[in-house]
């Protein structure tokens, strides 16, 4: 019994060493495969997701590991604190071997472009691509070999950021595709203005005689017609001026045949010359004063008149709305007082506020837009008129347009925001900004390729609010989903694309 209890506790300790050496070599490989993907720096979901294919195997540096007859080679992308290189390593019999002996070329096929040629130098146990892997990283991989006097080749294939959509289902979910190529950027200065009544072509309605009102044949806001009436004075200077005029007339006519009475005479030799001459100057002064009282009348608006004397007529001096009214039956109004104010609102002004700092990038011609809250469309048109002065409250100026109305949309008093050209570039390659979408905290556009729809990482330039220039990432001519492209991010969120560092 004594010696058969110590055999016991050796096979155990040996079970417990035993058990204790293969979790250390476990937990070995683990750290060795983990070390390796992190010097490689690169993990892809599509990538992660070719591990279920049983012919990919990982190298002891988290690459893929490709082998033939004795020969191996592993790929890898390594971007950790320097732009994305391919790192390769080479083995012999599964040892490493050493990078200078093996002489290795790597083909890379993009959608849209033309296949990149990487070739590879000697830098301590790896062979460094000589340029740079640029995103996405989503393309076809031809790498051919030769060591010993013997070539390889081997391949792989790996997508990113890609998601297929026919021309249906694109035109189902509203996607709109277009073109990138050159544009003519416009840099914008953004304003606040309003809208205004068009003082040249605005009214004040003045009587011009004191006089009481009988009757008002209009209201604000009425469309009137020019020479329509508008209201009905009753008023005594008026009626003075127009007796005046009918006793010039009168006097006028008296004096006319007086002229020709004595011209008559004068010629059958009956009364003397002087009589003539009299009644000639009498003529004279008559027609004189006859002149003299009409213009009078015509200044003051008011027509000659047979009927009532103190009828004063005040009617719309042009077409246009009635903006304001003040006036109503029965009062009495002054010679000076506005009661009415016609604007004609086929056109109206935009006045936009001018800081001191902006005032260099305003000038008379430029195109500007304008837009409101109220309104869906915007409207285009010029800078009319910049103020030579600034605001001693304000230190602001004031640049005005004047906007076709046609609708009468643009009502004054509307506020707006005016968005002034102020200058423009010519880019080689610009997309529409409402194409670009963020993707792994990145910008990108969706370019089309047959079938396929993939994430384009852009480096972007200036904008003005439309269009985009695009310095990198993609080239003119590239088509590309324009409209809606959110739905195709949308489509390669529910793929479950992903790009982890």
């Amino acid at each position: 019994m004594t010696t058969s209890k110590p055999k016991k506790q050796i096979v155990a300790i040996a079970i417990v060493i035993a058990l204790g050496v293969a979790l250390g070599a476990a937990i070995l490989a683990v750290d060795r495969n983990m070390s390796g993907a992190a010097e490689g720096g690169h993990g892809h979901a599509e990538e992660a997701a070719g591990d279920h294919d049983e012919a990919l195997v990982r190298g002891p540096y988290g690459g893929r590991l490709f082998t033939e007859s004795d020969y191996g080679l592993e790929v890898t992308i390594f971007e950790q604190g320097v732009e994305p290189q391919f790192r390769l390593y080479t083995y012999r019999d599964g040892k490493p071997l050493a990078p200078k002996d093996s002489a290795v070329e790597l083909t890379l096929e993009r959608l849209g472009r033309a296949p990149q040629v990487f070739r590879f130098a000697a830098e301590g146990d790896y062979l460094k691509g000589d340029a740079i892997v640029s995103e996405p990283h989503s393309f076809k991989v031809t790498v051919n070999a030769s060591h010993a006097g013997k070539p390889y080749q081997f391949g792989y294939e790996q997508v990113e950021g890609r998601v297929s959509m026919s021309d249906e289902q694109l035109a189902q979910a509203g996607v709109e595709l277009a073109t990138a190529g050159p544009a003519r950027l416009a840099t914008r200065l953004e304003l606040l203005g309003e809208v205004r009544y068009n003082s040249d072509r605005t009214v004040q309605v003045v009587p011009r005689l004191a006089g009481r009102v009988e009757s008002v044949a209009v209201s604000a806001g009425e469309r009137v017609k020019q020479g329509q009436l508008l209201a009905v004075l009753a008023s005594q200077s008026l009626a003075d001026q127009r007796g005046e005029l009918l006793a010039a007339e009168q006097r006028l006519a008296l004096a006319r045949s007086t002229h020709e009475r004595e011209k008559t005479l004068w010629q059958e030799k009956i009364s003397a010359e002087q009589d003539y001459l009299q009644a000639r100057t009498a003529l004279q002064e008559a027609t004189i004063a006859v002149q003299g009282a009409r213009q009078k009348l015509a200044a003051l608006g008011g027509a000659p008149s047979k009927g009532d004397l103190t009828r004063y007529e005040l009617r719309a001096p042009i077409a246009g709305v009635v903006t304001d009214k003040r006036i109503a039956v029965g009062e009495v109004v002054r010679e000076d007082s506005a009661v009415f104010t016609v604007s004609d609102l086929s056109t109206v002004w935009v006045e936009a506020t001018v800081p001191a700092a902006d005032l260099g990038a305003i000038a008379e011609g430029q195109s500007a837009s304008v837009r409101a809250s109220a309104l869906s469309e915007p409207a285009e048109g010029r800078i009319a008129y910049v103020s030579a002065l600034v605001g001693e409250q304000t230190r602001a100026a004031t640049a005005r347009m004047v906007l076709p109305n046609p609708n009468g949309a643009w009502r004054p008093g509307l506020p707006v925001k005016v968005a002034v050209v102020a200058s423009e570039t010519e880019v080689a390659v610009a997309v529409a900004a409402d194409a670009i979408q963020t993707v792994r905290d990145g910008k990108v556009v969706f370019g089309r390729y047959g079938d396929a729809l993939e994430a384009r990482p852009l480096e972007l330039g200036r904008s003005d609010g439309r269009y985009v220039e695009v310095k990198e990432g993609l080239q003119a001519g590239e088509r590309y989903a324009a409209a809606n492209s959110f739905v195709i991010k949308a489509e390669l969120g529910k793929a479950g694309a992903s790009h982890d560092h």
